[in-house]
């Protein structure tokens, strides 16, 4: 029980006060991703220099998965490489899924509190936006601006 109120205080904290949730400049990349069956609406803004990650952020509205969700994501992949950023959302599906081993679940870090999600269907695809939006951005691999 300890664990799911840790889990639980983690959630609540990226919904209330999300750290990445605001505009920036000059974004490399900028996606929306939808959620039509529950009106989450967010838009992911990222920043890509020499491979990496540099900046990220996102916008919009939605739940408080979905809010959390997408405020923890970008805690963890600003700072990655492209690809490997990629490889934490195919992590996070799969832990979603229930297919993760224990210490892929660790990789993700705060993400891991999401793992309960995938005992409620209903809220499956809020935390997944944003990571899908992530997944989308690059779906044709990564293409450095010229």
């Amino acid at each position: 029980m300890e664990t799911r109120n840790f889990y639980n205080e983690i959630l609540t904290e990226h919904n209330m006060r999300p750290e990445y949730k605001h505009e920036i400049e000059n974004p490399d990349y900028v996606l929306e991703g939808v959620n039509p069956s529950c009106g989450d609406d967010i838009t992911i803004n990222l920043k890509v220099t020499d491979g990496i990650i540099s900046d990220g952020s996102f916008t919009g509205q939605g739940c408080a998965v979905s809010q959390a969700s997408a405020d923890i994501m970008m805690g963890i992949i600003i700072g990655k490489k492209v690809e490997d950023a990629l490889k934490l959302a195919d992590i996070f599906f799969r832990m979603i899924k229930k297919e993760a081993s224990e210490e892929e679940i660790d990789s993700l870090e705060e993400a891991s509190a999401l793992r309960d999600i995938s005992n409620m269907p209903a809220r499956v695809k809020c935390a997944v936006l944003s990571w899908h939006t992530l997944e989308e951005i690059f779906k044709d691999g990564y293409k450095p601006k010229l």
